[in-house]
């Protein structure tokens, strides 16, 4: 009986462990990937690169302007941070580095449409209003 009661208690810590793995893992992978993220960017200056290609680019500005007017109160993710998280879970740290870096180096129209898609595939109708909100943010500071 005393047997039953240990295993049962070792049974127990040990899916509350897992439990705590699933839910806490991904925030900090996720909080490490925005913090290298936003690091590289700015301290190679890609991110303003970034800024002015939209700037030139009107698909890309008619894209985030749909983010504009929107009340970002109702849709899933408010933060950058959020988002960040958000994109982890759904789409893994080793694609959102290589969509990165692709960004980095320069996109040609058709890796814009490829990310535009997989954003598209992979997301809700919500959540890419919130993207669209928060780059909207990003870009008028």
């Amino acid at each position: 009986m005393k047997f039953i009661k240990v295993l049962f208690s070792i049974i127990i810590v040990v899916g509350i462990i897992l439990v705590a793995v699933y839910y806490f893992v991904p925030t900090l992978v996720a909080d490490q990937v925005i913090d290298k993220v936003s690091r590289e960017l700015q301290d190679s200056g890609h991110l303003e690169t970034i800024k002015k290609e939209i700037e030139n680019d009107p698909e890309l500005q008619a894209f985030i302007a749909e983010g504009k007017n929107v009340d970002s109160s109702k849709l899933p993710f408010q933060t950058k941070e959020e988002a960040t998280r958000a994109l982890v879970t759904k789409f893994g740290i080793s694609e959102i580095q290589e969509i990165q870096s692709k960004a980095q180096d320069g996109l040609t129209a058709e890796e814009k449409q490829e990310i535009f898609n997989k954003l598209e595939s992979n997301l809700t109708e919500e959540e890419m209003l919130a993207l669209k909100v928060l780059a909207y943010k990003e870009l008028s500071k």
